[in-house]
């Protein structure tokens, strides 16, 4: 059965991750940008963790203690014995975990992610075949234009703008939506002159 694609604010979250090596790293990698609170416990930690900013580690081996307030946790640490320790706690807890390469012992999983700005599209074939979720995630990352971060931006502000001026849903609808086609085709977001343009020829619209 397929697994239900939630997306949740970790923002401001206290996330656990057990473990300093490669693996743990890309954890890292992936959740820092959503902004959660991440400490990193392990004994050996890669020295790319240590020039994280905004990563508190600990070196040192993992305690259950260490789950105390936790929101989520990835246990990615070297030892499988270690990992599956963790995932029992947190199932006793009831506290999101993630073992890496385990999705038997996880309550979690981690898609492949492509983020520009507050656009985060998740790929997840269940665990059953990574290449097969890299493989979509290369194809979706090529359709996204360069500029994305830049034109949910435009787009959001017009949003409101638009909500402030246009009384009408229906009309509000047609408005948006003009403005986001425009900016897909152009992969940006519009000058003030284009967005005049569009919205005065459905205007004149019957």
């Amino acid at each position: 059965m397929a697994y239900f694609p939630f997306f949740i604010d970790i923002a401001g979250a206290d996330g656990l991750v057990v473990g300093g090596g490669t693996v743990a790293l890309r954890k890292v990698e992936k959740l820092l940008p959503y902004g959660p609170r991440l400490t990193l416990i392990a004994p050996d930690i890669r020295p790319e963790l240590e020039e994280i900013p905004g990563l508190t580690i600990l070196r040192r081996a993992a305690q259950p203690q260490d789950l105390e307030g936790r929101a989520f946790v990835i246990a990615a640490a070297g030892d499988r014995t270690v990992n599956a320790q963790f995932s029992r706690l947190c199932r006793e807890r009831n506290i999101p975990v993630n073992v890496v390469d385990n999705k038997q012992e996880s309550s979690f999983l981690f898609p492949c992610l492509i983020k520009r700005g507050s656009l985060s599209v998740g790929i997840s074939t269940g665990g059953d075949s990574p290449s097969a979720a890299i493989y979509w995630k290369e194809r979706f990352a090529a359709l996204i234009p360069g500029q994305m971060e830049e034109i949910l931006d435009y787009l959001a502000w017009e949003r409101l703008a638009v909500k402030e001026t246009v009384p009408q849903l229906k009309q509000r609808e047609a408005i948006l939506k003009a403005l986001f086609s425009a900016c897909m085709e152009r992969r940006r977001p519009l000058t003030p002159e284009e967005r005049t343009e569009i919205v005065r020829k459905l205007e004149e619209k019957p």
